[in-house]
């Protein structure tokens, strides 16, 4: 997209190449380049320095659900944190892509037990209600009324909390990926992809309005930035 096209004070409305049909090698090799780029810009800390919020005394197996769980490294992280500090979890892992699935299964050592789904979220029953639902990187592929659709679904069916981990609507992040992706020679679609993700993400005045659509108060959620480029959304439910 041109310079002068570019406009942050609205999501864009963008496609981005992985949505589209592609190869499996393809979409591997691609969402491989994605986990290597959350590693090196700490894109799993938000949902950890959560996590370490986590009320006591904490459920076991403490059971989190990750919505457009992509590669499955979010959920690998996940159970290192949980290795670490002696919590027993039962980790879920959906995305609405059989390639994705498979992919992610196939990337997840043999130590590390993670339940893998296929399915559209609001299609999704669980036979058990989930103590936790996280996202990350998912509600941007949303329009506004699925994100507050969403919102509404995690309300229902987390039993303790939620949390959204997304990116922020800025020219800095964007500028920076868009330069930063091409040096590293990352896969195409990841060079693409990655900055219009930017441009289809949020700023924090967006989330106030879609958890107030989905009927959620102010104080009920809180909307913090990561340094670079992230903004969450994150619920704890009160007892």
């Amino acid at each position: 997209m041109p310079p002068e096209a570019l406009d942050f004070s609205r999501r864009a409305q963008l496609g981005e190449l992985m949505d589209q049909p592609c190869s499996r090698d393809e979409l591997r090799d691609c969402l491989s380049d994605l986990a290597r780029l959350n590693r090196w810009f700490l894109g799993y800390r938000p949902v950890l320095h959560w996590l370490n919020t986590l009320p006591s005394p904490i459920p076991e197996p403490l059971r989190i659900l990750d919505v457009g769980c992509g590669y499955g490294d979010t959920l690998r992280r996940i159970a290192q944190w949980a290795r670490a500090r002696r919590v027993q979890v039962h980790l879920t892992g959906l995305d609405i892509h059989p390639d994705t699935i498979s992919i992610a299964e196939e990337a997840t050592p043999g130590g590390i037990q993670i339940e893998w789904i296929c399915s559209d979220i609001f299609a999704h029953h669980p036979l058990q209600t989930d103590h936790l639902v996280v996202s990350s990187l998912f509600t941007h592929h949303l329009d506004g009324r699925d994100i507050i659709r969403f919102i509404q679904w995690m309300e229902q069916h987390a039993a303790l909390g939620w949390f959204i981990n997304d990116l922020s609507r800025n020219p800095i992040p964007y500028h920076l990926l868009k330069a930063f992706s091409k040096l590293a020679h990352l896969h195409p679609f990841v060079q693409h992809d990655g900055p219009v993700s930017i441009l289809r993400s949020f700023e924090a005045s967006d989330w106030q309005s879609s958890t107030a659509a989905a009927g959620l108060c102010a104080g009920d959620v809180s909307i913090e930035g990561f340094t670079p480029g992230r903004l969450c959304v994150a619920r704890w439910k009160t007892p």
